[in-house]
């Protein structure tokens, strides 16, 4: 949790927990070689005088205690206020790691928190990444000293040492469920199934988080082989997903999710399942959205992808000239040189006119021309067909038109009026190089 070196903040509401958090953290600083960088409260302004009472007892006791106060204000939406000040908290947190104030925040969360926590998920029917309750330490760099302390000790401490603490009413307000549980199902379930519950939901978030820590890691070695990184977005065989064991696929589902929405927030089972049965499907193509984003599946594919992606803006070009254009840069000569070691495609420059009117688009619904070498017209629809493209590579599909003229399109080549051949005359090449900035 902590290295030599380290600056870490307490998270402090003034309750009993996060009290005999600061306490402890100031008297194993020392011996740890790290630094008690301050105490962070977050005043949600929920219980109006009683609230601002707490932030004054906190702020009492980091001048006695000796260290620097951060606090901050919340205005909790309207709805469930419990998700809504967990991350207001997280959002303060991030904000006193980003400013440099310190590496680590600490909080206080306990092994009845922990109990609490994974009861609260079993029934709300989490998968295996959500029973694993409260983690020690976060990507996010919390660490929860306190986690393997009962509730009952930590306040057995606070009386020895002379500490006082206070008491936050909505804790005993039933109204919220994380009360109902602590104060009315576990202590059922401990009087009527197993005196031990408590130790017996903390060893259970043991056993899952080390489960989840190897999965995790085989997870990623799956993805370096089974994920094709394309555009923004992820790709997989629907047969390889389909070969897999279900305990390997549907976590590889969810890692694909969760790298492509990319905000930290758990992946609904669901979800998960709806994509699983798009791939299990014969043939066909098909969409499945969710927040933020949306799966598609198109000649034996599944993409990942996020919600509305819009094709490239059509541009008039200019000759010589470099156009990015989705993965590509799609680029333009007519200065005769080579372009070796890209693959060219060469046009007849004096059939092109003067240039100006020609524009870089992507393809549309109705496009068509007659392919050099090809004996008849096309639409461009039918070649992505027969070449089966999936649908979401044809969205940034170059197409360069004059007017309402196809000239050339990528990987189906020049319209036969425009191909060079073995003509002789000022040429225009064309050939794509990968975009930088994507």
């Amino acid at each position: 949790m902590l290295s030599p070196g380290d600056r870490v903040i307490a998270a402090v509401s003034g309750g009993p927990d996060s009290v005999c958090l600061l306490d402890v953290l100031k008297e194993l600083a020392p011996r740890l070689n790290v630094t008690i960088a301050g105490v962070a409260h977050l005043n949600h302004k929920l219980r109006g005088e009683e609230s601002d009472e707490d932030e004054e007892f906190v702020r009492a006791l980091t001048q006695k205690f000796g260290v620097e106060f951060y606090r901050e204000e919340a205005n909790l939406a309207a709805g469930n206020l419990e998700q809504a000040a967990r991350q207001a908290r997280g959002a303060f947190f991030k904000r006193l790691i980003q400013a440099g104030v310190a590496n680590r925040i600490a909080t206080g969360h306990t092994r009845d928190d922990q109990a609490e926590t994974v009861l609260f998920r079993l029934m709300r029917g989490s998968g295996p990444g959500g029973i694993t309750g409260i983690l020690p330490v976060t990507a996010e760099s919390l660490i929860r000293p306190l986690l393997d302390v009962a509730r009952a000790d930590v306040r057995e401490y606070l009386t020895s040492r002379g500490l006082t603490w206070r008491e936050d009413s909505t804790n005993r307000d039933l109204r919220f469920s994380r009360n109902r549980i602590r104060h009315e199902l576990l202590p059922q379930l401990a009087r009527e199934w197993n005196p031990r519950i408590t130790e017996a939901l903390t060893r259970f978030a043991d056993i899952t988080q080390e489960e989840e820590r190897w999965w995790a890691a085989e997870i990623e070695r799956v993805a370096a082989t089974g994920l094709a990184e394309s555009y923004g977005g992820l790709e997989i065989s629907v047969k390889q997903l389909a070969e897999m064991p279900k305990a390997v696929s549907r976590r590889l589902v969810r890692y694909a999710i969760s790298k492509v929405r990319g905000d930290g927030l758990p992946v609904a089972y669901e979800h998960i399942e709806a994509v699983l049965d798009l791939g299990a499907r014969r043939e066909g193509e098909g969409t499945e959205k969710m927040p933020g984003m949306e799966a598609i599946r198109s000649f034996g594919r599944i993409r990942f992808q996020r919600e509305g992606e819009n094709a490239p803006v059509g541009v008039p070009i200019e000759v010589p000239g470099r156009y990015p254009w989705g993965e590509t840069a799609v680029c333009f000569d007519n200065s005769g040189a080579t372009c070796e070691p890209c693959i060219c495609v060469t046009l007849k420059l004096r059939g092109l006119g003067e240039l100006a009117p020609l524009e870089l688009r992507s393809w549309r619904a109705g496009d068509h021309y007659r392919p050099a070498g090809k004996h008849r017209d096309y639409t461009i629809h039918e070649l992505f067909q027969r070449a089966r493209i999936p649908s979401w590579r044809r969205r940034a599909w170059p197409v360069l038109s004059l007017g309402s003229r196809i000239v050339w399109v990528r990987q189906f080549g020049p319209a036969h009026e425009f191909a060079a051949g073995d003509a002789a005359g000022p040429v225009l090449r064309i050939w794509e190089e990968k975009n930088p900035n994507v």
